[in-house]
């Protein structure tokens, strides 16, 4: 043991014997410990009530107080205090109940020199133990209390076990403390208990987090709070679930920043957009020859001039869209929609823009598709995006497939094309804003990269998911995943 470990521990000894205190503090005084001795349960009581000690050796049989009677004491005084009963009557009985009472060991008189070090050695170990638990939880306390992130852990029955002042402050809750309440009585959001009865209902066999948006407040002339809400389980080393630790991310300032960024962009596109197409329908005037005669020269720098501002008001059109779907205005008017019918539509409406590039198009779905609650209006724009960018990214003489069918519960759309493919390196790319592939085959070709990123929006505001497999010279296909209408 080390030096600084002994002089840094008290023992009692509590006996009323004069030789056994003696011979205790000779061995541990020995040892390096600090050694006081007590002849009586009267003055170990009054002398662990002044000061701590991390070891109490305590005679099981004294007169007026016995051992069996202030060991309950003792332990409920100093907690974290190792108690060693001392007794002559070394019987199975009394071993038992001083366990019971919280004794961290025995020795039965007479004993030697060496079973005290030993045992005494013993409990040093348990007591730094129980120190070191208590500090960890006193430092990790303070760290939690300190975290501008709301904190909560709760047990198996939704019990709160600790809640830092960050939680309790989001939550709206004006009392001390929350510990040993329902999560009910202290949180008023039902997405959160909701959240909370999920990740307790978990397979024991499943490592998730499950993640949530919530708000708070907004009501009453009081701001309103947005909040990500991170919920995982906590497991025994067999698995099994013994409660939640629930996390509460402020990102209200980046809610309000994300606001600002999209009225401004949609400030910015509306006013844009209307200057561009005055200036196309002008230029199409000269081109039609209105405004006077036009040389091929002419025509030709004008021609160039409009395609480059159609994509100017194409960009702004989109950029519009994105705001609209940022603004949380896709898929909050859902109505219930006939996926077959939609998928003939919009088959039909690009089927011209195919015949100029000589490319097949054809539509495959089951007999009966099932209904979808959602915005009309998105889903249009979504199979409009992959279709005219199957028909773009195509050379001629290839083929298109629109196929649907149901999967348990969902329905999936793909549309596949027998195209240029995408690269490798530009799939994982492929979804993000303003990504375009530029290879040999695409070069000439042009775009805002914003259609897949809005396509990625709409869906996710519907609960859907979408994926796309590609093989270079090959062809594409992308499949969206809607869940279907119960």
């Amino acid at each position: 043991m080390a030096e600084a470990e002994k002089v840094a521990s008290r023992i009692l000894v509590v006996d009323d014997e004069t030789r056994i205190r003696d011979a205790c503090t000779m061995v541990l005084e020995d040892e390096g410990y600090e050694v006081e001795t007590a002849d009586s349960g009267e003055l170990g009581l009054q002398m662990i009530e002044e000061k701590h000690f991390d070891v109490i050796l305590l005679d099981l049989m004294m007169p007026a107080i016995s051992g069996l009677e202030l060991l309950p004491r003792l332990t409920e005084q100093h907690p974290d205090t190792a108690v060693i009963v001392i007794t002559g009557y070394a019987t199975v009985e009394h071993s038992i109940e001083a366990m019971k009472k919280g004794a961290f060991d025995f020795i039965p008189k007479p004993f030697s020199p060496e079973q005290l070090r030993a045992i005494v050695a013993k409990s040093i170990k348990y007591t730094r133990a129980l120190q070191d638990i208590s500090d960890s939880r006193s430092r990790l306390g303070l760290l939690v209390n300190r975290l501008r992130d709301g904190v909560m852990i709760t047990d198996v029955d939704k019990r709160i076990v600790l809640a830092n002042p960050a939680f309790l402050d989001m939550v709206g809750h004006s009392g001390l403390s929350a510990n040993g309440m329902s999560v009910e009585e202290v949180v008023d959001n039902d997405t959160i208990v909701t959240i909370i009865d999920e990740t307790l209902s978990m397979p024991d066999a499943t490592i998730a987090e499950t993640v949530r948006e919530v708000s708070f407040g907004g009501s009453q002339g009081e701001d309103e709070l947005f909040a990500s809400v991170n919920c995982s389980p906590f497991r025994s080393r067999t698995g099994q679930i013994l409660g939640t630790t629930t996390v509460l991310h402020d990102i209200t300032a980046a809610k309000e920043m994300d606001r600002m960024k999209s009225d401004f962009v949609s400030m910015v596109s509306h006013e844009i957009r209307s200057p561009m197409n005055s200036l196309l329908a002008q230029i199409k005037v000269i081109l039609d020859g209105l405004a006077g005669e036009v040389t091929d020269k002419q025509r030709q720098i004008l021609e160039r001039a409009s395609g480059k501002v159609s994509n100017l008001v194409s960009l702004a059109s989109e950029l519009l869209d994105l705001a609209r779907i940022e603004a949380g205005l896709v898929g909050r008017k859902k109505e219930e929609v006939d996926m077959g019918e939609l998928l003939f539509e919009q088959v039909e409406f690009h089927q011209a823009a195919a015949n100029e590039k000589d490319i097949s198009v054809s539509l495959e779905t089951e007999d009966s598709l099932p209904p979808l609650k959602a915005d009309r209006q998105g889903l249009e724009e979504v199979v409009t995006n992959l279709l005219s960018n199957a028909i773009k990214y195509s050379p001629r003489g290839t083929h298109i497939t629109v196929a649907a069918g149901r999967q348990e519960e969902f329905l999936a759309v793909r549309v596949s094309d027998t195209g240029y493919g995408i690269p490798d390196e530009d799939l994982a790319e492929i979804f993000n804003r303003f990504h375009r592939v530029k290879d040999k085959n695409t070069r000439e070709i042009h775009g805002t990269g914003l259609g897949l990123a809005i396509v990625k929006s709409i869906i996710d505001a519907h609960n859907g998911s979408i994926r796309v497999e590609s093989v270079l010279e090959q062809g594409t296909t992308f499949t969206v995943m809607l869940p279907v209408l119960h």
